[in-house]
């Protein structure tokens, strides 16, 4: 959030807060998360959460927007993913249910304003088999928090200029799920010259005091203390009148919650503000501390046998009792803020981790075995809440909860020593998470370059990394594919290298085996004179495919970066996806280079210059497949006039290709030897009837004639011509429509007579301009005809761009599409 003001910034964040807070406690969720787009797009990125943390759903914290994930199903789509339970979890979204499969359901909303997409927001909640989700009442409870959100950051961009769009290294706005208070804490302001006291509701209600009567006098909270204290609280002025401050003052407060017998301790903590040195100290200000309910709960708890231990929602250890210190065999500094299962080596099954996850996300009680070395067995329970775990922990056979049906026979607490240990455990959630997403979006990447770019949005913010780029193998010598994050000359040195060469890039691809360098010294080491550039560590990861090496993938980090084994193993097995996808989309890109040449090659290559008028023609392949499509167009001149011609062979295929082809020589044959317009059309339906190629064609043919400012035109199942007249106003021609070119082999083509006054444009476009899944196409006719209506161009080319420009932006394109323009003059062709 480069140049943003810090006010700004602190106000976005409340907003993304106060907003996944309240889409939780209005729906009864026990967590909620909001993601927001990327500068590019292509991604959307978390930005707040409530309740669970995010490494607690795997670490899902950018996802693209063509994942198979309810949250990118609902910014891209704009609609609400709702998903009641497991089961339609796995039944509508499987790769979720896969790296998540526990008992949840969830609900996604887009985050918007004025038909703009920002995002989305989720809430997840605990769903037992058969739960039927949210009310009705609650979904629209959900989208109208999202609703007031994306107007509310569309109302803080109007007004400041911050951004919507999120970095994908932003760093999450996070709420902890509410808990009870273990601690309560009354704030005050005392007068030392006067006694006066100005405090806080909670102060009150600590003092067993109504903040409506209370008259703020000192000796009025001072007769709540017991009378041996109460000289002490006294003393607090004097000692900060000479001292500054007053810290941890204990006083024993009656108990008026329990009819005023008995006491119990308060802390009161305080400082006087500075002065100068003319003026006394006159102000205390400070805080009552009441810790009752965590002392007595504390000591509590230090008196049971059985060991109990709670557990933060992330799984880190927040409290352990004695008890559970003796069992476990371990001192309790070195396990407080930290993993169970990274501290106790016999804890550092996955399935344990698993089993925490598991308790947390579907919010159901678990249980499990396990051996302390070297045949003391412990069982273990966890007890879930939305703010962590309490866990209790005794030696296996005494009175244990039955292990969950999922339970591992490591996990069981039947299950012998010899049982468990031969268990095999579940993979790590983050490697299948990883391995899932990845190949997922790889699956969308046909060309090389979208590959790159889906591995750099998927590896650079899952392992912390900043550069990335892929070499790949060209004529046995490395050659510069992609690179992202980094200036450049990252890795310049490795272009042009051989594979034998001693080096990094190329004895990784050679050896097969992932190269992890930590450190810029490590480097220097093991290949001395190599360049660092700003990178600290780096990760060479060699790309095979079919025993075949693609290439070398390598992420730089600026920072010294540690490699578990963790995360060598997960890059390892991703290279092997990485592979595959990128030598698949070079195949892809080699014959696509081919199919789009043909293309080409079959289209005129340049148009004939004709007085009177100016034509321009735009032409768009597809993007959703390699086989090449039927559109074309053609200008012919004739010795009555000029013939405009655009026409759209069904389907993609080289038949499709081949088919036009022929069918535009026929135009141009039909049209040189004079035929009008409708008797042209029919010899070409004729033509293509007797071909027989098994595919129908719409075709529009204007002929312009050679005096005059009019044409006669005919149209094949055709989208309709639009002109746009002098003064501006724009509409569709109304022609006769004649039956699509293939269907009957003796159909006649009425021709219309138009006019086309001088200053006027003519437009001609193919279906794929036009058309939108799930939309009539009138609509997408009427959306051309605005544009070319009310577009401010100084040329006729400049036009034309302005009316593709849509088409150009998208990164998908199911049809190929062609525009013809052209400009009526005067004197017209004669």
């Amino acid at each position: 959030m480069h140049g943003m003001a810090v006010g700004e910034t602190a106000e976005r964040e409340d907003l993304l807060a106060a907003a996944v807070v309240e889409a939780v406690e209005g729906t009864r969720a026990y967590a909620g998360s909001i993601f927001l787009r990327s500068r590019d797009r292509r991604s959307v990125v978390l930005a707040a959460t409530c309740g669970v943390p995010p490494s607690l759903l795997g670490g899902w914290r950018l996802i693209p927007v063509n994942s198979p994930i309810p949250i990118a199903a609902a910014y891209s789509s704009g609609r609400t993913v709702h998903l009641a339970n497991a089961e339609e979890t796995m039944r509508r979204y499987p790769q979720l249910a896969v790296a998540l499969p526990y008992a949840f359901g969830s609900c996604s909303v887009p985050v918007g304003a004025g038909g703009e997409s920002f995002g989305s927001l989720a809430i997840v909640w605990a769903a037992p088999p058969g739960s039927e989700g949210l009310s009705k009442a609650q979904r629209r409870h959900l989208r109208s928090v999202a609703k007031r959100l994306g107007d509310s950051l569309s109302a803080l961009r109007a007004r400041s200029g911050e951004p919507v769009e999120c970095a994908p290294g932003t760093i999450a706005v996070e709420t902890p799920a509410p808990s009870a208070a273990a601690v309560r804490v009354g704030v005050f302001q005392w007068d030392l010259s006067s006694g006066d006291f100005i405090v806080d509701d909670e102060l009150c209600a600590i003092f067993g005091l109504d903040p409506r009567a209370f008259d703020g006098r000192a000796e009025t909270l001072a007769s709540r203390l017991h009378p041996g204290d109460r000289a002490a609280f006294r003393s607090c002025a004097r000692e900060a009148v000479a001292q500054g401050r007053t810290t941890g003052r204990r006083l024993r407060l009656r108990d008026h919650e329990h009819g005023g017998e008995g006491y119990r301790t308060v802390e009161l903590w305080g400082r006087v503000p500075e002065a100068d040195g003319m003026r006394p100290r006159t102000h205390l200000v400070g805080a009552v501390v009441d810790a009752r309910a965590g002392q007595m709960a504390v000591a509590a708890v230090e008196r049971l046998r059985d060991g109990l231990f709670s557990l933060a929602p992330d799984g880190r250890v927040t409290y352990v009792n004695d008890s559970a210190l003796r069992l476990l065999g371990v001192a309790g500094d070195a396990l407080l803020g930290r993993f169970l299962w990274d501290v106790l080596p016999w804890l550092s099954d996955p399935d344990i981790e698993y089993r925490h996850r598991s308790a947390m996300i579907s919010q159901a009680p678990a249980s499990f075995v396990a051996c302390r070395s070297p045949d003391r067995w412990l069982a273990f329970s966890l007890h879930p809440e939305a703010d962590g775990v309490t866990a209790r922990v005794v030696p296996a056979g005494r009175s244990t909860p039955a292990a969950t049906p999922a339970a591992t026979p490591a996990a069981t607490p039947s299950a012998s020593p010899s049982e468990a240990a031969t268990a095999t455990a579940p993979a790590r959630l983050g490697v299948m998470y990883h391995v899932l997403q990845l190949g997922s979006a790889l699956t969308e990447a046909v060309t090389a370059r979208q590959v790159c770019e889906v591995v750099a949005d998927q590896l650079l913010p899952a392992f912390g990394g900043q550069r990335l780029a892929i070499h790949v193998v060209r004529d046995g010598t490395m050659h510069l594919l992609f690179h992202t994050g980094g200036h450049d000359d990252f890795l310049e040195w490795l272009e042009g290298v051989p594979l034998h060469a001693r080096l990094p890039g190329t004895e990784t691809l050679t050896s097969g085996t992932p190269l992890f360098i930590e450190s810029q010294q490590a480097l220097s080491r093991g290949y001395p004179g190599i360049p660092t550039d700003e990178v600290s560590s780096w990760a060479y990861l060699p790309l095979i495919a079919s025993s075949h090496p693609v290439g070398t993938c390598v992420l730089g980090f600026d920072e010294i970066h540690p490699f578990t084994e963790k995360d060598r193993g997960v890059l390892t097995a991703l290279a092997g996806l990485i592979a595959q996808a990128l030598e698949r989309a070079r195949l892809y890109d080699s014959e696509f280079a081919l199919a789009r040449g043909l293309q080409q090659a079959l289209l005129p290559h340049r148009l004939p210059t004709v007085p009177g008028i100016h034509t321009v023609v735009r032409y768009l392949p597809g993007t959703s497949g390699m086989d090449i499509g039927g559109d074309w167009y053609d200008v012919i001149p004739t010795d009555g006039g000029v013939s405009l011609v655009i026409g759209d062979v069904e389907g993609h295929s080289i038949a499709a290709a081949a088919t036009m082809a022929q069918l535009r020589s026929a135009v141009r044959a039909f049209a040189a030897v004079g035929h009008t317009p409708g008797d042209a059309m029919a010899g070409v339906n004729r033509t293509l009837c007797d071909l027989d190629p098994g595919l129908l064609a719409s075709c529009c043919h204007i002929h312009l004639e050679a005096h005059g400012h009019h044409a006669l035109a005919v149209t094949a199942g055709h989208p309709p011509p639009l002109l746009r007249s002098p003064d501006g106003s724009t509409g569709a021609l109304e022609l006769d429509i004649g039956p699509v070119l293939g269907v009957e082999r003796a159909s006649t083509y009425p021709e219309t007579r138009i006019a086309l006054p001088p200053g006027s444009v003519l437009a001609l476009y193919t279906d794929g301009l036009v058309e939108e899944p799930g939309t009539d196409i009138d609509v997408g006719i009427d959306r051309l005809r605005a544009s070319l209506a009310h577009a401010r161009a100084g040329s006729l080319d400049e036009l034309a761009d302005r009316l593709l420009h849509n088409a150009r932006g998208s990164s998908y394109r199911a049809d190929d599409i062609a525009l013809m323009l052209t400009a009526i003059r005067s004197p017209r062709p004669g």
